[in-house]
């Protein structure tokens, strides 16, 4: 197949779970199809360096790009504008022109069978609907964790703007779908309400993977009564979890296990979450050069979110590496992992410190569940099993009618 592979946001270096998904399975279908892929990059990133580690890529352009931040000049117009336009404000920040046009311009060369529109953001740089068939990667159900944030917001006004928010990017998220020759998600919860909401979209699923080679144990040894949470700290729900965490259960474990130690590896940590970090006895490393030593300490691998969608890559890169994980419904949501044998499952204060506690004091079954999860992710879910899947469906969205 001749692929067309188009996403914004930047496929490297790989910091973020989007960037990991999408690069591995491109780099595994350009071992078989000549792949086109077009991205952006960020300030500072290297453009050149990813092309390098694409070589059997048949071609890589990026263009240098950054998304209006929030409390800025460029985002309050991209504010405004929204609301003249059915598009949300956080797919019409990321409409990029001078990629838009690329796209359209190879798409109508006739040299191209499939274009892959890579998240929500990348659809609307798409020409939809056009002659060469199109297959919706969606990462997340955006609206779900628009909806979430909207449900955890406790100002009234911006609670307001994020119900408008969600509303639209749901209805942006339906025609697309439908839109779309085939959409693929990475779990079946986000597949069945695609689905539901989207009737007339042809819906598939992929696992989440992971790099089975570079997840593996270093041999540092595991710190007692030691948390370890890692991702982006400038994905909100992220950060969300990390506040959450110092306020609410934190306190809890202390009580019970005095000595417990936590550190939060990631990006760009807030200076909100940094003074929290402080504040609560908690290490913040931003970010850091390998996360596996880092991983490699904890006793108890953490996932406290409250606001997600799709799947989380983390987990299964602790796994990977042998760690018992303590995860809230949200934030194993769409993951194939049995409660009780590949981790443990709570939600709220309580719970999730509860089941952190009985793992730090149970060494024994923090050696069980990191063994099960340890074996069922390096058995099943590698990058070159999960691209499989993925070319498979991008094959049968080529030749269906």
């Amino acid at each position: 197949m001749r692929i067309l592979w188009v996403k914004t946001g930047g496929l490297w270096p790989l910091n973020v779970g989007g960037r990991l998904r999408s690069f591995h399975i491109v780099q595994e279908l350009s071992k078989r199809h000549r792949v086109t892929v077009l991205t952006t990059h960020a300030p500072g990133e290297d453009l050149g360096e990813l092309a390098r580690q694409l070589p059997q890529c048949r071609h890589v352009a990026s263009y240098p790009y950054a998304a209006p931040k929030a409390g800025t000049l460029r985002f309050a117009a991209a504010l405004a504008r929204s609301w003249m336009s059915p598009l949300p404000v956080d797919l019409l920040k990321w409409r990029v022109p001078a990629l838009r046009a690329e796209a359209e311009w190879i798409l109508g060369t006739s040299k191209i069978d499939l274009c892959v529109a890579d998240f929500l953001h990348g659809a609307v740089n798409v020409p939809l609907g056009s002659a060469v068939p199109t297959v919706l990667f969606s990462h997340n159900v955006e609206s779900t964790i628009w909806q979430r944030l909207a449900v955890n917001e406790s100002r009234r006004s911006r609670r307001a703007l994020l119900n408008r928010e969600w509303r639209k990017m749901r209805a942006t998220e339906i025609e697309s779908a439908e839109r779309s020759r085939l959409v693929i998600t990475v779990s079946d919860v986000d597949a069945a309400w695609l689905g539901e909401c989207a009737p007339a979209a042809r819906v598939r699923s992929i696992p989440t993977g992971v790099d089975i080679d570079y997840f593996t144990a270093n041999g540092i040894p595991e710190r007692d009564a030691h948390l370890v949470f890692s991702g982006a700290m400038d994905w909100y729900p992220n950060e969300d979890a990390m506040l959450f965490f110092i306020s609410e259960i934190l306190p809890r474990i202390r009580a019970v296990i005095p000595n417990v130690t936590a550190t939060i590896v990631g990006r760009n940590p807030s200076a909100r979450l940094r003074g929290a970090g402080q504040a609560g006895g908690v290490r913040i490393t931003g970010t850091v050069d390998d996360v596996r030593s880092f991983i490699d300490e904890a006793a108890v691998y953490m996932v406290p979110l409250r606001i997600g969608g799709g799947t989380r890559l983390k987990i299964f890169e602790a796994l990977s590496m042998g760690k018992a994980v303590v995860s809230t419904s949200i934030g194993a949501e769409g993951l194939p992992l049995v409660n009780g044998r590949h981790f443990l499952q709570a939600d709220g204060p309580s719970g999730f410190s509860d089941a952190v506690i009985t793992l730090l004091r149970d060494s024994t079954r923090r050696r069980s569940l990191g063994e099960m999860g340890r074996e069922l992710v390096r058995g099943r879910y590698s990058w070159s099993n999960v691209a499989l899947d993925f070319e498979a469906y991008c094959e049968e969205a080529l030749h269906q009618v």
